[in-house]
């Protein structure tokens, strides 16, 4: 469904907001798992105060 607007290597352009930050970023699928991955930057985790294994609220656009 989403492939039409893939880029290549499985990259999807996207706007994502977690807490107050927002930023432009991409999401990548992943053969493995058959979905969407967004990686998390250092900076967003300090910005937000992010840990491992914490449950989030993330609002993403395409």
């Amino acid at each position: 469904m989403l492939k039409v607007q893939e880029e290549g290597w499985g990259r999807l352009k996207a706007i994502a907001l977690i807490g107050k930050t927002e930023w432009d970023t991409a999401l990548w699928f992943d053969t493995k798992s058959g979905t969407y991955l967004l990686p998390l930057k250092s900076e967003i985790r300090k910005k937000e105060s992010i840990s491992a294994e914490e449950e989030l609220m993330v609002t993403v656009w395409l």
